[in-house]
């Protein structure tokens, strides 16, 4: 079948799921632009039309899923409800979002690692040249929807309705959790994503019960 040239291309959002998609297949180190062009029947021309690199494409996958969970999980963090129903139903939102959005989830746990740069002489990690400013603004909208739980559980446990945790560990258990989802959970499975959600808020706030 005859690739698409540039002029008769799918949609930004259509190529982005396409590279999400593979990346969950195939994993970054061994995709090619040329996979993900022709996921969408592209040819590896038209894909370089819209995105410079694989690096690109990645970033603008991750974008999508942090674009999403913080438009979800924001409105829940900063409502009135009490600390406790907030968390559950922070927890339900993530959960359920990741359960619809397997691929961009997998890519969040698996492919993160490939906008960094480690320098082994000195151990520190440094964004890319590439494409930095994005970055960087990436991992702090990442940073900003992990603050939403930390004061979320914080706020909790000052008023006793939770006990007294490690916060900031607390939390990056709960969400390593929840972002693992995205890599085990199977559509048409024994559960579905509300009932996979409804267990996991119900084992976190179980964990958070004042002595």
């Amino acid at each position: 079948m005859a690739r698409k040239p540039a002029e008769q291309s799918v949609s930004r959002e259509e190529i982005i799921q396409a590279a999400a998609d593979v990346l969950s297949q195939k994993g970054y180190e061994t995709t090619t632009m040329k996979d993900i062009a022709a996921e969408v029947d592209l040819t590896a021309a038209s894909l370089y039309h819209h995105f410079k690199n694989k690096n690109a494409l990645l970033l603008a996958v991750l974008e999508v899923g942090m674009d999403v969970a913080l438009s979800r999980i924001r409105p829940v963090a900063e409502s009135d409800e009490p600390n406790r129903e907030k968390l559950r139903q922070m927890i339900h939102v993530h959960v359920v979002s990741l359960a619809e959005h397997t691929a961009v989830g997998a890519a969040m746990v698996f492919e993160i690692g490939a906008l960094l740069d480690v320098k082994p002489s000195t151990g520190r990690t440094q964004l890319e040249n590439s494409d930095s400013s994005r970055q960087r603004l990436f991992f702090e909208r990442r940073d900003a929807f992990e603050e939403n739980f930390r004061q979320v559980v914080a706020a909790g446990v000052a008023s006793g309705e939770f006990r007294q945790v490690d916060v900031p560990i607390f939390v990056k258990t709960m969400l390593g959790a929840h972002n693992w989802v995205s890599v085990w959970y199977r559509p048409g499975g024994r559960l579905e994503g509300q009932d996979i959600a409804e267990q996991m808020a119900d084992t976190f706030l179980r964990a958070l019960q004042p002595d």
